[in-house]
């Protein structure tokens, strides 16, 4: 698994370890931390493009969650490291949607979409710029 990424890539795999604070008495992780895997992925797959999340807010350019789904298929459990793939399918106009896989190994642990629209600093919808997701 490589956390490398090609800059024209829409696609990245990121790892994280599941942390004892995210799980439950059981040591399986709580539901909750599943969206949190993904912002992590989405951010990263921004980054490695050369877009800061940081350096878009400043320049007025900010993206929040419309919609977002999540199918668990099996837990992850304490200390896993898993692999979050992400893959951004952007669509003309405000919008972005982002699809996940949650792996450990080879196993699939879990799926999910966001819909995220960009924004400016008064919360109304603006273009997402060309060149983010060329």
């Amino acid at each position: 698994m490589s956390d490398e990424i090609n800059v024209n890539s829409r696609r990245i795999e990121t790892s994280v370890r599941v942390r004892y604070v995210e799980c439950d008495p059981m040591n399986v992780a709580h539901h909750s931390v599943y969206p949190v895997w993904f912002e992590i992925a989405r951010t990263d797959l921004l980054r490695r493009r050369g877009n800061a999340y940081r350096d878009l807010e400043a320049a007025g350019v900010m993206f929040v969650v419309a919609r977002m789904s999540l199918r668990y298929h099996k837990p992850a459990k304490y200390d896993d490291e898993l692999t979050i793939i992400c893959l951004a399918s952007p669509s003309a106009g405000v919008k972005v949607e982002h699809s996940y896989e949650v792996r450990r190994g080879v196993e699939l642990l879990a799926t999910g979409q966001t819909t995220l629209v960009c924004v400016d600093h008064d919360g109304k919808l603006k273009p997402i710029p060309e060149d983010l997701f060329p």
